[in-house]
């Protein structure tokens, strides 16, 4: 019988600019386009380019979404090891660092209107201590 994997939650998120540290493409940035945390990977903008040959379906008639057929290049994922995370820091270079989280103290508000205090996980880059 085939063992659940825990599913862990990824130190990255779509919209993150991040560099690559190992692999062929090692050392391009570019912004996450997709993340796959049930598989550990994330697939970035311009980093594992692979080209596909796809058949050309506009000549079948059963065919309900039409492809152009030829050799088409896009992004694969990439293990989320191999990518980390790049932020600016207070003299506007960017830097990569690692992800921290930390508390903060929120208000939220309850349906019936009134007020309470609570704490929310944020994420700090450990380069500069801001809030990402």
């Amino acid at each position: 019988m085939a063992e659940k994997k825990l599913h862990r939650t990824l130190r990255v998120r779509k919209g993150d600019r991040v560099k690559v540290i190992s692999g062929k493409d090692r050392g391009l940035v570019g912004e996450v386009i997709a993340v796959y945390p049930e598989r550990d990977r994330v697939t970035v903008a311009g980093v594992n380019i692979v080209k596909r040959h796809l058949k050309d379906t506009a000549k079948q008639p059963q065919a309900r979404q039409t492809t152009k057929g030829g050799i088409v290049s896009s992004e694969a994922p990439i293990h989320v090891s191999n990518v980390q995370l790049v932020v600016k820091d207070d003299k506007g270079e960017e830097v990569v660092t690692r992800v921290g989280y930390s508390r903060t103290e929120v208000t939220k508000r309850r349906p019936d209107g009134s007020e309470y205090k609570s704490t929310r996980s944020v994420r700090i880059a450990r380069a500069t201590g801001e809030e990402i």
